[in-house]
């Protein structure tokens, strides 16, 4: 009888001292950096959000961040020990692969202001914005401090594990007439479309024009003939099909005018569709689809 009841103290010391274990892993991720910036103290956190409680954190952004496959988010909270009016919040959010970490960092990076980070990052002012492997990580200061802001950015990233390599899709796009910063992963309805699904898009310049190239990334092969058949009845609906087809394109294309694209050429090769969009042909558009139908593998 005493060996019955040692048997069940054993056992549900085990399952607390497990339990404990497994909500330490969890509620303290130890991704936080060593140390801060020289004057900074940590005053709040690790805190933990995940996709139960993101809402609390991020409410107006949480559904985004969601759709780029949210894992979950480190929060902390430094301030100037000489200026406590001063902080900077810091989120580390695991957003599951490399992808869906360049995808949301895509959304928030405003322009080309890169501070040698991660795999490619923002500075301005207020805010920090890297990512790094799995990692999209975001620094906002309640003052001006673009140099604390890095500072606290480097000691993020070296304590970041993940190896991963950009997504390789960004290398397809040619880098002639790209505007920086501009190429963009959209988890679903490229373009604005649901039949184009996930993919990547970049805004090129020529001249005072704009115009930009996308890449429709789809399961395989006759999902990609699928969506071009769907884009041509799009077209043939709500915008207009071209009957000629540019030399060079092959005989999986098609050109027309969409709504809102305006003058569009698009074709399908093994898994991708790939397109050019401006408001009307007549530049570089035919030239840089050509280079990103060259680069693709």
């Amino acid at each position: 009888m005493m060996r019955h009841k040692r048997f069940i103290l054993c056992l549900c010391t085990g399952m607390v001292a497990g339990a404990v274990l497994a909500l330490g892993a969890w509620a303290n991720p130890s991704l936080l950096p060593q140390g801060p910036p020289e004057g900074w103290i940590l005053v709040e956190g690790p805190r933990v959000f995940t996709k139960a409680n993101l809402f609390e954190h991020i409410n107006g952004q949480a559904e985004l961040f969601f759709k780029y496959g949210f894992q979950r988010c480190t929060f902390a909270v430094y301030k100037d020990g000489s200026s406590p009016d001063h902080q900077i919040d810091l989120d580390i959010y695991d957003m599951g692969n490399v992808l869906q970490a360049f995808g949301i960092f895509s959304r928030f990076r405003e322009e080309d202001r890169p501070m040698d980070v991660g795999l490619d990052s923002y500075l301005d002012d207020h805010s920090a914005l890297f990512y790094q492997g799995k990692y999209y990580v975001a620094l906002y200061a309640t003052e001006s401090n673009p140099d604390v802001l890095k500072q606290l950015a480097r000691k993020v990233s070296e304590n970041l594990s993940d190896p991963s390599p950009p997504p390789r899709e960004i290398s397809f796009f040619p880098k002639e007439s790209l505007k920086p910063g501009s190429i963009q992963y959209v988890s679903e309805g490229l373009l604005g479309h649901q039949f184009l699904k996930r993919g990547f898009q970049g805004t090129y310049v020529d001249g005072d024009k704009e115009f930009q190239l996308f890449l429709a990334v789809f399961k395989n092969p006759e999902e990609a003939k699928a969506g071009l058949r769907a884009f041509r009845n799009y077209l043939s609906t709500k915008g207009k099909i071209a009957q000629e087809i540019p030399a060079g394109f092959g005989p999986n294309a098609l050109r027309g005018k969409a709504p809102y694209q305006g003058d569009i050429l698009v074709l399908q090769k093994a898994s991708y569709l790939v397109g050019v969009a401006s408001p009307e042909f007549g530049g570089k558009e035919e030239e840089r689809l050509a280079d990103l139908v060259k680069h693709l593998k």
